[in-house]
């Protein structure tokens, strides 16, 4: 017979904050249009993603090989612009070791979208992002990261 192994509930801590008055209606609108059951989850999705990105922002910067991060870049581009994909397929290949995969998207004649998915030693990954944002001619980069497992 399998037992389920539960996790001890954290205690809980009650704070407060101030904001301007239209940020927290526009917030608590968002909240509600998302399914979302109270602010305390909402915060607590937030706080976790804070914590995560500041997390792999001071591993990457101290140069930490050890760990893994997992996350994706999404670009945005013109595939007409002389060179870009030549130095996008360039960049990807220098960094092989941290893209699990990418998908290509064509958004209409001239631009393409593109996600790339990432797995790799903080240090790395950041160096990677930082190599695509030094390509002249995208339009968007967005990341997201997340500590791994």
């Amino acid at each position: 017979m399998r037992t389920k192994k539960t996790k001890k509930a954290a205690k809980l801590a009650r704070f407060s904050i101030t904001m301007p008055e239209p940020l927290l209606q526009e917030f608590d609108q968002r909240i509600q249009s998302s399914g979302r059951s109270n602010r305390s989850e909402a915060f607590r999705k937030l706080m976790r993603r804070y914590i995560a990105e500041e997390q792999w922002r001071a591993a990457a910067g101290s140069g930490q090989e050890e760990g893994e991060v997992y996350g994706t870049a999404t670009l945005v581009y013109d595939h007409h612009l002389p060179n870009l994909t030549r130095k996008l397929t360039g960049v990807q290949h220098d960094y092989g070791r941290v893209i699990l995969c990418t998908t290509h998207v064509h958004v209409n004649h001239d631009t393409c979208l593109e996600c790339i998915v990432m797995r790799g030693a903080p240090s790395d990954v950041q160096k990677f992002l930082e190599a695509l944002g030094a390509i002249r001619g995208i339009k968007s980069l967005e990341k997201v990261i997340v500590q791994g497992v």
